[in-house]
């Protein structure tokens, strides 16, 4: 399928569609394109400009910032001279921020702004390799020795040879490191998932295969880039296939965006699905009488037509003629409103999504096709497929992957996707790899027709509806260090933030209340002894990236117990029961 890298993929689409738009960029109230001939020029120039900084073979940048041009082209460059990129998060704070720039060992980190820069330079005493700090195009001029502009960037590329850069391109192997995802573990802080050349473009090649992708196709960057499904949709699929990139203005600016770029292929987490969900079912909600008449029959008509389409039918007779109305008068405006009229693959990934969630849109004709998968196998391992899909399930296995489910339930993968290990972490990637079969960490089954259904975690990572995976024990022990609290379970999996349980030390709260002299309430009802929780939540918080911040949390009426199975013989926390025994208290910090 062409080279065997995604930097190679990227110069060869130069030549193939030279003028042709690479991606699109809005300035200036209008979208203006740059042309692949112009991306890989970019590339060329910021490898270059790598190399004169000093970065060679081996080495690695942090990129830090939200979805623009230059942070794939930062990317790209890093991965053509034999160098490994390392994504952080725009949400992650200071000491997050130093822990990866530290970890990887990164010489060059690119920021997208001060805001970013900030967060760097408030460690930088922490950041010994560190020698380099590079803005983003247009970015506020910042009064610092080891800051560089975009501009000031590429124009220390201009003393390297171009014969330099394409001799390291050239000797890239497929088997070597290409990139490192960040991702966090059970407990602890993230660890370094190392991807080779030949995962990505085996992975993207695959992809392409399943969803007939083609330079014709357009798609809108707007999730993190530095999670490896965006990567796919932003940098290798795009490189794999020839097709073009919308960078969404902002996160704010997505819905807006959908409707101008009407992009033909969309990935997103379920909370961006969720979202597009409340506000179709809202406005249909208002409709009355004969149009709501109308938008009922042809949800049904939707719903039977697409039954047919997910086992590769079609619909026929008198369901066709139906189809073609509801089609008409139905489906195309209101998929035209939101922006997916020319969407012919809708996927949805890094969490789970509800299945009447599913329903809801395949009754609208807009099939969402679940995906499941980790950084560690380069983010699919399964994905229901056009004219194979089973609403509920995460689709068969992608072709050329393995899967199957140990004796303890675990959910076990094997193929060329499946990454090299953990950077610098060789007990860690011990734990996970085991004769080539990565060990998912994630419960599962497979039914006869071969699709797989998730059944629970063996880990304890909480995936929120946005699709970040937080680890929960240290922030749990953060709250703990308030001397009034005996235990704290964080909650927040498949939900919109996260809140907490606590409980107290009711030796600790008591006295804490006599020596104030509150004794008029139950412990738990006391607002001193909430505040004084609350105060060391808020200053938890300060040093949490946004998604791991504790938004609410509930006081126990009374300690978790062996006897009621919330804890383990040994007094561990048994998650499961605890959501179970307190559903109630849980709902409430979620109630609107």
């Amino acid at each position: 399928m062409g080279a065997t890298t995604i930097p190679a993929r990227v110069f060869d689409n130069a030549k193939r569609y030279s003028n042709r738009p690479a991606y699109y960029v809005k300035r200036g109230g209008a979208w203006q394109p740059t042309t692949w001939a112009g991306y890989a020029d970019e590339v060329r120039r910021a490898g270059k400009a790598l190399m004169a900084l000093g970065v060679g073979r081996g080495d690695t940048v942090g990129i830090l910032g939200f979805n623009r041009p230059e942070w794939v082209i930062a990317d790209v460059a890093c991965m053509a001279i034999g160098g490994a990129p390392a994504g952080i998060y725009t949400t992650c704070s200071p000491p997050e921020v130093a822990y990866i720039a530290r970890h990887a060992e990164a010489p060059v980190v690119f920021v997208e702004n001060r805001g970013q820069y900030d967060k760097v330079a408030a460690r930088r005493d922490e950041l010994p390799d560190l020698r380099w700090i590079v803005t983003f195009r247009d970015a506020e001029a910042i009064d610092d020795d080891q800051v560089l502009s975009w501009d000031e960037f590429l124009a220390r590329g201009d003393a390297v040879d171009d014969a330099a850069f394409f001799a390291e391109l050239d000797a890239l192997e497929p088997k070597g490191l290409a990139t490192l995802i960040y991702t966090s573990g059970t407990t602890g802080p993230p660890k370094g998932v190392m991807l080779s050349h030949e995962n990505l473009a085996w992975t993207a090649d695959c992809l392409r295969t399943i969803n007939g992708g083609t330079p014709d196709d357009v798609g809108l960057s707007y999730l993190p880039l530095s999670h490896i499904a965006e990567q796919m949709m932003t940098i290798h699929g795009p490189a794999t296939t020839g097709s073009c990139v919308y960078y969404a203005e902002s996160i704010d600016k997505v819905a807006d965006n959908l409707r101008e770029v009407r992009p033909t292929a969309i990935f997103g987490v379920p909370r961006i699905w969720e979202k597009i969900h409340a506000g179709i079912a809202a406005k249909l909600d208002q409709a009355t009488g004969v149009k709501a008449a109308l938008v009922r029959w042809a949800r049904g008509v939707g719903t039977r037509a697409n039954a047919l389409r997910m086992r590769g039918r079609e619909p026929s007779g008198l369901l066709a003629l139906q189809y073609a109305l509801a089609n008409r008068l139905v489906f195309a405006k209101l998929k035209q409103a939101i922006g997916l009229d020319r969407g012919r693959s809708f996927v949805s990934g890094a969490a789970p999504i509800g299945r009447d969630v599913l329903e809801f849109f395949a009754s609208l004709d807009i099939v969402i096709q679940e995906v499941y998968g980790q950084s560690e196998d380069c983010g699919p391992t399964t994905l229901n497929l056009p004219g194979r899909t089973k609403l509920g399930t995460v689709g068969p296995p992608i072709p050329g992957v393995d899967v199957r489910i140990a004796d303890d339930g675990e959910i076990l993968v094997r193929g060329p996707n499946v990454f090299l290990g953990y950077y610098k972490d060789p007990d860690a990637t011990a734990e996970v790899l085991e004769d080539g079969w990565l060990h998912s960490g994630d419960l599962g089954a497979l039914d006869a027709d071969g699709f797989l259904t998730i059944t629970g975690r063996k880990k304890d990572i909480i995936i929120t509806s946005g699709g970040k995976n937080i680890a929960p024990k240290n922030i749990e022990e953060a709250i703990k260090t308030c001397p009034l609290v005996s235990e704290a379970v964080v909650i927040g999996d498949q939900r919109k933030y996260l809140t907490a349980l606590v409980t107290l030390d009711e030796e600790a709260a008591r006295r804490f209340c006599d020596e104030r002299g509150l004794n008029s309430v139950p412990l738990h009802e006391q607002p001193a002894i909430r505040a004084e929780i609350q105060s060391v939540v808020d200053a938890m918080n300060r040093d949490l990236a946004k998604v791991e911040t504790i938004k609410k949390f509930a006081i126990l009426p009374r300690n978790l117990t062996v006897d009621d199975g919330e804890l383990t013989p040994t007094l561990k926390v048994k998650r499961r029961i605890v959501n179970k025994n307190w559903a109630d208290v849980i709902e409430s910090l979620y109630a609107e």
